[in-house]
């Protein structure tokens, strides 16, 4: 039986920045950062809040393919690929907070039924959506 997500992978275009970004920025804290076998690291960090569910950072490389990775490599370059989606408490206040850290917000803060919503994008150029949530239903979006 699957009982919960643990572990989600975002790709990057440094790690270290990456990680830097997490934890500074977004105010994530590290889990694991271990380099393996022929020189594979593993490096996660996660919310204070929920423990159990680890964002991998990590640049894209084997097992894909060399054609694969140029994709992905081309996508975030191009600034539009989804990474994760985080609650917050205040989405306005957050936005304010990340813009004050020089983060690039891309869809400032607006009600939607499930919440406030604001999407800023990583110093990887991926997507975070930033939802400060509220109870709906499917009647809230008729």
């Amino acid at each position: 039986m699957i009982t919960n997500v643990s572990i989600v992978d975002v790709y990057v275009k440094d790690i270290d920045a990456a990680k830097s970004f997490y934890i500074d920025v977004l105010g994530l804290t590290e889990h694991t950062d271990i380099t393996l076998g022929e020189g594979y690291r593993w490096c996660t960090v996660k919310t204070p809040n929920q423990p159990e569910l680890q964002i991998h950072l990590t640049k894209p490389g084997r097992p894909h393919s060399p054609d694969m990775v140029a994709a992905i490599d081309r996508a975030l370059d191009e600034g539009g690929t989804f990474a994760v989606g985080l609650h917050v408490d205040d989405c306005r206040k957050t936005c304010d907070e990340l813009r004050a850290k020089a983060v690039e917000v891309i869809a400032e803060p607006e009600e939607r039924p499930y919440g406030v919503e604001a999407v800023v994008r990583d110093n990887s150029g991926n997507w975070i959506v930033l939802v400060e949530p509220r109870e709906f239903s499917a009647a809230d979006f008729g």
